[in-house]
């Protein structure tokens, strides 16, 4: 089983392929294996590594009594330190999107290129959109109680009905990634959950992030996901927005094989571009996709 130490927490980790760095970080209580269709198709032109981010699947929990969206961060930066990668893209969903603008800001010379997917960031957050974010401190209890997989059946149940079934999008793959790995502790999903709250309040300067951008969201995302990709792109000078057709908050699961396409042209325009900087002269990675 592959493992590094990165910081105070064992990492699994899974790495694959030859190439350009691609780093995939996972959303909420998943693993890596959301990465999988991903990791399958990229690994033929690009070593891709997904990682579980602490509390989730094989590097399971610590004796921190609470984590943070920077904690997380820092924790991908030792990884990407220990595993030798130079400058990887950085692609990242939902929480795991969360966790790539904080390492994309805190660490600004150790990624070439940045991927956010159905995530959100902090700032401008209406008072209904913090209302429904602190009420996921709500979840903690009933999970203790039930689990949080009944928890959130309940929650999907209860957007589908006010939404419509595309709301949840391929909620049956977020099961089968599950299957494959172990359960979360209640513990380690409190202390997840009370990263995800305190996100809206995180230091983030999205206008320094000076690398080749890509925002995706799905096309049945919520209302608040769809909001902040646009102020992800204001913010990020040339970022570059894509919908993803019939996807919901897993778009890269809900539509695996346009998602895909999507990141490998990404990856290809940032080589190209890396190329042709390198050629004139100008090694940097500064330069952002239009």
């Amino acid at each position: 089983m592959p493992t590094i130490r990165t910081g105070d927490v064992t990492t699994y980790y899974e790495r694959r392929g030859d190439g350009p760095s691609v780093v995939f970080v996972h959303g909420a209580i998943v693993d890596h294996g959301q990465w999988e269709p991903q990791m399958e198709a990229l690994s033929d032109e690009y070593t891709v590594v997904a990682y579980d981010v602490r509390g989730h699947g094989r590097t399971g929990g610590s004796d921190r009594e609470s984590y943070s969206v920077d904690l997380f961060a820092d924790d991908l930066a030792a990884l990407v330190e220990a595993l030798d990668l130079d400058r990887p893209v950085v692609c990242g969903l939902s929480l795991g999107g969360a966790v790539a603008q904080a390492y994309a800001t805190r660490y600004p010379d150790r990624l070439s290129g940045l991927v956010l997917a159905d995530t959100f960031t902090p700032g401008d957050w209406r008072w209904p959109e913090r209302l429904q974010w602190a009420m996921l401190r709500g979840t903690v209890l009933p999970a203790r109680l039930v689990g949080y997989e009944r928890v959130e059946r309940a929650m999907v149940w209860f957007q589908e009905r006010v939404r419509g079934e595309e709301a949840s999008g391929d909620y049956e793959r977020i099961g089968e990634v599950r299957a494959g790995g172990p359960r979360m502790t209640t513990d380690e999903f409190a202390k997840v959950v009370e990263a995800l709250v305190q996100f809206p309040e995180t230091d983030i300067d999205l206008s320094t992030v000076a690398v080749p951008t890509l925002v995706v969201y799905g096309e049945h995302e919520m209302g608040f996901v769809k909001r902040h990709a646009a102020l992800m792109a204001a913010s990020i000078p040339g970022a570059r927005v894509v919908e993803v057709p019939d996807g919901a908050h897993a778009s890269n699961l809900d539509n695996p094989a346009f998602f895909t396409e999507a990141v490998r042209a990404f990856l290809a325009e940032r080589e190209d571009r890396r190329d042709a900087s390198t050629s004139s002269g100008d090694d940097s990675d500064a330069t952002t996709v239009g």
